[in-house]
């Protein structure tokens, strides 16, 4: 099995990123760090939104508080990695991708529903992430930023399975299950349209 099938197996994801979007990196550097940036920026933030929305659960708001650590020391890496090219931090670009997934499960339900919700996005953006970042590793011609995306891929990961896990520790484990197979589906639809933009989800 080749190493992109037994990482899309081992994410769940349902479609691979075309792997001519790495050629479309290759050739816009700056412009993918700067997306990569704002990435970080906007976990970090989703990360305290969490704490701020669910204080009651002890459990994640102590896990998110290190992930918006995690998340803005790795904003730090990318911006000083900007900085050691010779450029500066670009103006923050739509994410067409995370827009339209987050459109995949209707708004209201109860408020387990929405944490639940909120928390299978999370995991999937960071399955993508991690498969992006798995990508960059194994093509980029840059050999040192190849060794960045390395190491941050295995942090991705580590967030994706965390993200899942507490879906299904604080919903219905059969229920956040099926949620999450849809989930899965719908995000392999938006993936058709996807991976010609030189921006980490698109």
């Amino acid at each position: 099995m080749s190493s992109e099938n037994e990482s899309i197996k081992m994410l769940g994801l349902k479609l691979p990123t075309d792997p001519r979007w790495v050629n479309i990196v290759e050739k816009n550097v700056d412009e993918i760090l700067t997306d990569h940036a704002y990435c970080e920026q906007k976990a970090a933030s989703t990360a305290i939104s969490l704490i701020i929305g669910y204080p009651e659960y002890n459990e994640l708001v102590a896990e998110m508080t290190l992930l918006a650590q995690e998340e803005m020391s790795h904003f730090k890496m990318v911006h000083e990695l900007i900085l050691e090219r010779g450029g500066h931090l670009g103006r923050e670009r739509k994410d067409s991708y995370v827009n339209q997934l987050m459109k995949f499960f209707p708004k209201g339900g109860s408020r387990v529903d929405q944490l639940v919700h909120r928390l299978l996005y999370a995991a999937l953006i960071e399955a993508r992430s991690c498969e992006r970042f798995r990508l960059l590793s194994e093509e980029l011609e840059d050999k040192k930023l190849a060794k960045f995306y390395r190491k941050l891929m295995i942090s991705e990961a580590n967030h994706y399975t965390m993200f899942l896990s507490f879906a299904r520790k604080y919903g219905d484990r059969e229920k956040v299950d099926e949620k999450w197979q849809a989930l899965l589906a719908f995000e392999a639809d938006l993936m058709k349209d996807l991976g010609k933009e030189e921006t980490i989800h698109g």
